[in-house]
């Protein structure tokens, strides 16, 4: 293990954590975001997967805004049978919606899940819109706060285990957090298939109240992870090794404190 890599750590668990405390100071203008969309392991021809809801929540009321294909399709009086058919028209409509709320957040920051590339993320949502005919609002990268990444940040890749439905549902049973409505990547993607789409839009906003949930958490302090006490405050003796041979003033500092420990002890011998 090189020195320089504890010492990073380090750093990056002391950025993560001022961070988070600027979104605490702020939660009126913080939002967290979630979305559900086709599945894109299923998607064969390249292209992007369609959105099916989004949930926007203010962190600090809780109050909840919500865009879907169903939602859309109940506007525009087309029948549950017809979505399928008319999806592209439908999701346009959502999509234009969403962007228009978006206007008015300006300046407002975004916590998420993972939302980070073409895949699935902003820049999948802004490209689907754009292929649709429509104009995206960009939010830029440093209002996005990407909730999976700090936690690693902050407490190491071992805080929770991916298994078998991803880090959230793990943190959820080790917090006993109810995934009542929170659907498995694996049961959105079986929704979807079955045109289950007011499932998948409980399932968007249960995420996002859960991500709200492990937010708090995090800031009190009280989020339970498999991250080890040494992980969680970031203590290493290799970064402290490090720390002093890059300042070493700290460095004759300790060495005196040591010194002049050693020789009062001798002369209290004397």
């Amino acid at each position: 293990m090189t020195l320089g890599k504890e010492l990073t750590k380090l750093r990056h668990r002391h950025e993560a954590r001022q961070r988070l405390e600027d979104l605490d100071k702020e939660r009126k203008l913080v939002h967290v975001i979630h979305y559900s969309c086709e599945s894109f392991y299923d998607i064969k021809d390249g292209r992007t997967p369609r959105v099916t809801s989004i949930a926007v929540r203010n962190y600090a009321s809780g109050q909840t805004k919500s865009f879907s294909i169903h939602k859309s399709a109940e506007q525009k009086n087309v029948p549950s049978e017809e979505i399928s058919d008319r999806y592209d028209e439908l999701e346009r409509e959502m999509l234009g919606e969403f962007f228009e709320y978006l206007k008015y957040l300006k300046g407002h920051r975004f916590i998420h899940w993972n939302m980070r590339d073409i895949n699935y993320g902003f820049p999948a949502i802004e490209h689907r819109f754009k292929i649709l005919g429509g104009e995206p609002i960009v939010v830029e990268d440093d209002r996005k706060f990407d909730l999976a990444r700090e936690l690693v940040a902050l407490y190491s890749v071992k805080y929770a285990p991916h298994g078998k439905f991803g880090r959230m549902h793990s943190l959820m049973d080790m917090n006993s957090i109810g995934a009542k409505d929170a659907l498995t990547g694996k049961e959105e993607a079986d929704a979807f298939d079955n045109e289950e789409y007011v499932k998948l839009h409980q399932s968007t906003l249960r995420k996002a109240d859960v991500i709200a949930n492990l937010l708090d958490r995090t800031l009190d302090g009280s989020l339970k992870t498999k991250a080890t006490w040494r992980e969680r405050h970031g203590i290493h003796p290799v970064a402290l090794l490090e720390f002093l041979t890059e300042h070493w003033i700290w460095a004759i500092i300790v060495a005196v404190g040591v010194i002049v420990s050693i020789i009062s002890g001798i002369w209290s011998l004397v």
